[in-house]
């Protein structure tokens, strides 16, 4: 009887520890402001806004402005709300339209000679928390591999309590960091968030 017991109580723990570990992985990340998005995926739709508010080319109050459609072939991206660490790596970044309204003649395939991006945290998307704007938080601008490739890992400062109080409502974007007319236009964005 005292075996059977011990087997049960074994075999509880057993399928209960791997729940409890996740559980406080979960809490950990939660408690620290981490989010983490797992892939780093291409602008579909031309000139899609994110945020509310005026279209900001950098840093503050507003939102960004999409440009033509991009892909990539994978990326991801990891934010410490609380101290400010920003880490992203996109691989594959490249054009994905020849010719339209808002890219005429640039080759398909390629980073149609963009060469600095920047990681920006759109905090506040529906503008609740900020008097109706969004806030944009944006890393120093890295170079663009001619293959589409990008890392940055450092701080940004103080991040907004717009995004350490509120998480889910922040998104992860890539954006154009040349000077020039699609400054501040994003072609990438952060997905499957956890948690």
């Amino acid at each position: 009887m005292r075996f059977s017991k011990l087997l049960m109580v074994g075999t509880v723990s057993l399928f209960t520890l791997p729940w409890l570990i996740g559980l406080s992985t979960g809490t950990a990340q939660a408690q620290t402001g981490t989010v983490i998005w797992e892939r780093i995926v291409g602008i579909v739709q031309t000139m899609d806004l994110v945020g509310v508010g005026p279209v900001q080319p950098g840093s503050g109050p507003g939102s960004a402005l999409g440009a033509a459609p991009w892909v990539t072939t994978r990326g991801n991206a990891r934010v410490k709300l609380l101290a400010g660490e920003v880490n992203f790596h996109v691989e594959g970044l490249v054009l994905a339209v020849g010719s339209s309204g808002v890219s005429t003649g640039l080759p398909i395939g390629t980073t149609a000679g963009v060469t600095p991006v920047k990681g920006t945290l759109v905090c506040d998307l529906n503008g609740s928390a900020g008097g109706g704007n969004s806030t944009l938080v944006d890393t120093p601008a890295v170079p663009l591999s001619a293959q589409g490739d990008a890392t940055f890992n450092g701080n940004v400062g103080p991040i907004p309590l717009a995004c350490v109080n509120e998480p889910a409502d922040t998104a992860f974007l890539i954006r154009i960091a040349a000077v020039g007319p699609f400054l501040g236009r994003w072609i990438a964005f952060g997905a499957v968030r956890v948690p």
